[in-house]
């Protein structure tokens, strides 16, 4: 049983930067593909970046693409979400996901494709 912690939420005002964590524990976590996403209030979750196991390939949504850098450190068994010029509409809580796979350079964008989740950190970003 896998088991993820999101961490590194708060509040930020508009144009400033967070860097969300996640911390994961039980399983192999060097196999596992990791993946970013949020949920704002009143709207369906929504996938914001993606990164394979092997951390060379990343994937992210267009609304956060030259703003939002996730990253992975296999050793400490924990990815990352750098968030930098954020915006009203970046307010969401954010979670990371992992799904185990044989392909060392495949990420997921489907939520189905995932089969753990975090408890989720929230973001709110201010005027």
């Amino acid at each position: 049983q896998v088991q993820l912690v999101e961490s590194g939420g708060g509040l930020v005002q508009a144009g400033g930067s967070l860097r969300l964590s996640c911390a994961a524990s039980g399983g192999t976590f060097s196999s596992y593909a990791m993946g970013w996403f949020r949920q704002a209030p009143g709207k369906e979750r929504e996938f914001v970046a993606a990164i394979s196991w092997s951390g060379i390939n990343a994937y992210y949504a267009e609304y956060v693409k030259g703003r939002f850098t996730i990253s992975r450190d296999n050793a400490e068994s924990t990815i990352y979400l750098q968030m930098n010029s954020l915006k009203l509409e970046d307010t969401a809580v954010y979670y990371c996901a992992t799904t185990s796979t044989y392909s060392p350079d495949r990420y997921y964008i489907n939520e189905i494709s995932y089969n753990y989740w975090g408890q989720g950190t929230q973001v709110t970003v201010s005027s």
